[in-house]
């Protein structure tokens, strides 16, 4: 396909439904492509995505990390966030957080996260049709970040709205309403949840950020709010759509599922083939601080950068003959969950919370199958994943 041929939009639904083929013409033909519908310059080679990601001087996540309209400041829409920072002060962030989400501590929430497995598993019918994102993929991470946190888990149900429809805007296209009414709502919903701990401290991550200080202050309630809505909307959203997209590829590879029921050890390496074959998240923006030029192109500074990660992760140069799933393949450098210095603080937590699942889910139901037909994808660019997704 030639350059004047070639388009791409990561809303597009076709695109949606499936991208692999369009990413594949953007390796092919046009590795550093101008996205008119997405104000974006896009990068879609493993080399190309994993150096932008290792060179935040260049790459800055100050400016946002979702393509946007020209003159849309992603900043002035949301409160300060982590993910969308640069050093020095995302180094402070960073740090604060980062002891959470230790090895250790993931760790030790295994018998936890095990216990909340097996509590939703026994909750949906041994045979007959359900709903896989609502009854099991959904609850999980949402019960998991929850108790994290420290809020009541009953809640779970609204966050998972509040956080869907949040990724679900469409930004390129100015849809920012309905995205900003749902932060807001969980902006009011975590301010309460300051005050009490204040007041009332717990042993919960929540009274460790009001706790927390960087260079003798604390932080500001603007900051403390970004980092609740970013921890329980990435917190749960990837692992979400994590555990569905797997289980729709373990479906549709009937022989990797039952070499997994029969050998669990395989699961580790399995899920990082997972991530691979089909990334939860399938790129993040960034803006450019200087100009920078690749594959012909000129990329000038204050130009916002869509990496493909999805489109990385199969580059038949990283990963030969990545378009084939192979749960041996061990896929060490798959970038689905970025690289550098925003790599997911959460990915541990991830790979534990997958593992756990899909091990309790071939043992208990060595056979299922899904009914795309039915299926209703999340309408997001940069977020794969299912909103309904029935299984028998």
């Amino acid at each position: 396909m030639s350059n004047q041929q070639l388009t791409y939009s990561p809303f597009d639904p076709t695109v949606i439904a499936d991208p692999y083929p369009v990413y594949r013409d953007l390796r092919d033909n046009a590795p550093a492509y101008w996205s008119p519908e997405a104000s974006s310059w896009v990068l879609s080679r493993y080399d190309d995505v994993s150096a932008a990601l290792t060179d935040p001087a260049t790459y800055s996540s100050a400016s946002g990390i979702f393509p946007t309209p020209p003159g849309v400041d992603m900043t002035e829409l949301f409160l300060p966030m982590l993910i969308m920072s640069d050093p020095p002060r995302h180094t402070q962030l960073r740090h604060l957080v980062s002891s959470a989400f230790t090895p250790r501590r993931i760790a030790a929430l295994e018998a936890h996260i095990q216990t909340l497995v097996d509590d939703l598993l026994d909750q949906v019918p041994a045979a007959g049709t359900w709903d896989f994102v609502s009854r099991f993929a959904g609850p999980l991470p949402a019960i998991v970040i929850a108790d994290m946190l420290g809020v009541p888990r009953e809640d779970r149900d609204r966050f998972r709205t509040w956080s869907t429809t949040l990724i679900q805007s469409n930004p390129v296209r100015g849809e920012f309403g309905p995205g900003l009414d749902a932060a807001a709502a969980l902006y009011e919903y975590f301010t309460s949840f300051l005050a009490e701990r204040r007041a009332h401290p717990r042993d919960d991550l929540m009274t460790a950020l009001v706790q927390a200080e960087v260079d003798g202050e604390h932080l500001s309630e603007e900051e403390l709010l970004g980092f609740c809505l970013l921890l329980l909307v990435a917190g749960h959203e990837t692992t979400t759509n994590l555990l569905s997209n797997s289980f729709v590829v373990l479906a549709q590879h009937p022989e990797s599922r039952w070499q997994l029921a029969d050998n669990p050890d395989l699961l580790p390496a399995a899920v990082e083939e997972l991530l691979r074959y089909d990334s939860p998240v399938q790129g993040l923006a960034r803006t450019l601080t200087r100009q920078v030029d690749l594959h012909g192109q000129s990329m000038k500074a204050g130009d916002t950068v869509l990496m493909l990660f999805g489109s990385a992760n199969r580059d038949d140069h990283a990963f030969p003959d990545a378009d084939h799933f192979d749960i041996h393949r061990a896929p060490e450098r798959q970038v689905a969950f970025g690289r550098g210095i925003h790599f997911c603080l959460g990915a541990a937590l991830a790979r534990l919370e997958a593992r756990i699942a899909l091990q309790a889910l071939l043992a208990r139901h060595r056979d299922w199958d899904v009914d795309l037909d039915s299926a209703v994808r999340l309408r997001s660019g940069p977020i794969r994943g299912y909103a309904s997704l029935s299984v028998h």
